[in-house]
């Protein structure tokens, strides 16, 4: 089954056209090239707690609602770094979990990585999750936590289950 993607910019400078969004685009091509997501919305918003949260509940309440937001920028220690706080504006369940896994992947190789006041969770089926601003920092981001995308999206719609059954395979338990 695709996984119906909208990718949703943060950025008061691309939002005014003083700047070009490349971490939108090089989100939607990773995602199709990981998941198999297809792109069904994309929107660039300046950081403005009302526009980026009329933005999420609009997207979530469309019919078909995107499985799977993703928002770029805003999740920093600036000012106007607020998407995490307007995010928060529209959960009906977080799940933090999904940006413990991102932090914790990234910052490995990039201690800054836990500055990112980032969070995830879900209004209805959908599953939102703040990533970086920067190209390099959201793709990355990503691609920590890609691997347990598909299973939590078939979990929220109700096509998996077992999320705590060990599998093992090739000698090793996952």
């Amino acid at each position: 089954m695709t996984i119906r993607l909208a990718i949703l910019t943060v950025s008061d400078r691309c939002a005014a056209g003083e700047a070009t969004d490349t971490a939108g685009p090089a989100l939607a091509a990773r995602a199709s090239e990981a998941l198999g997501a297809r792109l069904v919305a994309g929107a660039c918003v300046p950081d403005d707690r009302d526009a980026i949260a009329a933005m999420l509940r609009d997207w979530a309440s469309a019919a078909p609602a995107p499985e799977l937001i993703l928002t770029t920028g805003g999740t920093g220690l600036a000012p106007r770094d607020i998407t995490p706080e307007a995010t928060l504006r529209v959960l009906e369940r977080q799940h933090p979990g999904i940006v413990e896994l991102m932090r914790a992947r990234c910052g490995a190789r990039h201690p800054r990585a836990y500055l990112s006041r980032a969070v995830a969770g879900t209004i209805g089926a959908t599953l939102i999750i703040n990533l970086p601003g920067s190209e390099p920092g959201a793709l990355e981001s990503f691609d920590a936590i890609a691997v347990i995308l598909p299973h939590a999206l078939g979990v929220l719609r109700g096509t998996a289950r077992d999320c705590g059954v060990r599998r093992v395979s090739r000698g090793t338990a996952t």
